[in-house]
């Protein structure tokens, strides 16, 4: 038992490194198929890999995947510029102002506090229930982020780095883009990458809560109505699917623009 338990463990840790993020997905893809293949459970909630294969043939093939991915993506991204733009500058003004701190900086550090899905009878009243309602709030879930991440990179600025600029005598742009926005970027940039994914998780939730369209969350709305149960473990695995590559494609350009930073320390 010891020896199979060492293997086991010790398995991953064999892999090439760009391998052992799938050991668990494979994991459980073998479990799932094995749950139905020796009937360990008879419950018409959980349908075989095969009836889930040949859903996301059928919603491939009839064009619904492609026309609920490009409706689900457009919200998201039009919602992330907004939210990530508005956060930017007021994370900005909030770090370099003492004063709009002073009168501001309580109100949004309270407002930060509400939960999202509490704003959604107030956007639904202010925007109605379609398209733009949808859009408002997943800015607001980019905003909170960007706003904050900005605001604590600015103000974590060593001291030292100021009295260095002061020393040069380096007049206000050069003290903006050659210390405060290096040293500050770190910050940003995982507010950015937060932002990005929090708008897509609200995109989900918007979808599902306000007036239902063209969507992933509409698909799996449909599926849950009709008790489609392979077309909401579909659904489940394209938004899984999208959410891990838009978390990939944030950490590849954050890690390009941040190179100067150096490795991770974490290497293995």
């Amino acid at each position: 038992m010891n020896a199979l338990a060492s293997f086991t463990l010790g398995l991953p840790a064999r892999l090439p490194k760009a391998l052992r993020g799938w050991v668990l997905p494979l994991l459980l893809l073998l479990l799932w198929w094995a749950a139905i293949r020796f009937s360990w459970t008879d419950s018409k909630l959980l349908v075989s890999v095969g009836q889930v294969w040949d859903r996301a043939v059928e919603q491939t093939t009839s064009g619904a995947l492609r026309e609920g991915l490009q409706a689900s993506l457009w919200r998201d991204l039009v919602g992330f510029a907004i939210g990530a733009c508005v956060g930017l500058l007021f994370g900005a003004a909030l770090g370099f102002s003492r004063l709009l701190e002073n009168m501001v900086g309580p109100t949004f550090h309270t407002v930060k506090q509400i939960s999202l899905f509490a704003w959604v009878p107030l956007i639904s009243v202010w925007f109605g229930l379609g398209d733009s309602a949808k859009v408002a709030f997943l800015s607001l879930a980019a905003f909170f982020p960007v706003a904050l991440n900005t605001f604590e990179g600015i103000r974590s600025v060593p001291r030292e780095f100021i009295e260095v600029a002061q020393v040069f005598n380096l007049n206000r742009r050069q003290w903006l883009t050659k210390v405060v926005l290096p040293a500050a970027s770190p910050s940003i940039f995982t507010g950015l990458h937060l932002g990005l994914i929090y708008a897509w998780l609200a995109t989900l939730g918007a979808e599902y809560l306000l007036v239902a369209g063209k969507g992933i969350g509409n698909t799996m709305i449909d599926g849950r109505e009709n008790f489609w149960m392979d077309l909401v473990v579909f659904g489940m695995i394209v938004v899984g699917a999208v959410g891990f590559t838009l978390n990939w494609i944030a950490g590849v350009v954050e890690t390009r623009l941040l190179a100067w930073r150096g490795r991770a320390v974490a290497q293995y």
